[in-house]
């Protein structure tokens, strides 16, 4: 006597309670692998258990997708592979660590951080260097300049910038490195 795989019924436009009762049943029955796939993927239990529910919202919203070429445990791995790869290249793409900065330097009244941590080290440092460093450090560091503005506002070469930034990093540490 053979297993049969379940069922899994496609609610068309049906009422809202069907389809609660119809994600409901999948939760129930699938809920706990697809966590440990997504803790397994993304290597943090808050982060695996909000992708468990993004998998099963995208269930129940591409629910007329399902072939039922696979199983339903089968379908929804795939979905939680999915959605947790995409969320990890996105977490290592490089405009996050730029948005990151920038919004870890807005004020307080802008949502930031009450402490600006960088920028006060900044200021602690600036008597330790020449003028033009100074200069340098500020509209890079505190105004967010790229290399190549800072040079221009000087009148200096992008070269000249970067060593004076890196000389000022040295006694900053990793947190004020040149990037």
């Amino acid at each position: 006597m053979g297993t049969s795989q379940p069922v899994l019924r496609v609610i068309q436009g049906g009422p809202t309670e069907d389809r609660r009762a119809f994600l409901r049943e999948l939760y129930m029955k699938h809920g706990g692998s697809v966590l440990g796939r997504c803790r397994y993927l993304l290597k943090d239990s808050a982060k695996a258990e909000d992708a468990m529910h993004d998998v099963f919202a995208r269930a129940l919203t591409h629910a007329g997708d399902f072939r039922a070429e696979a199983s339903p445990l089968t379908w929804l791995m795939k979905i939680a592979t999915h959605h947790c790869l995409n969320q990890i290249r996105s977490e290592r793409a490089g405009w996050r660590s730029w948005f990151e900065r920038e919004e870890a330097a807005r004020p307080e009244g802008h949502g930031g951080q009450q402490s600006m941590e960088t920028r006060d080290l900044v200021r602690r440092l600036l008597s330790k260097v020449d003028q033009e460093t100074q200069t340098a450090v500020i509209h890079y560091h505190v105004d967010g300049m790229t290399l190549e503005e800072v040079a221009a506002a000087l009148g200096r070469s992008v070269p000249t910038v970067r060593k004076r930034l890196e000389h000022f990093a040295e006694l900053g540490g990793e947190e004020l490195r040149v990037r």
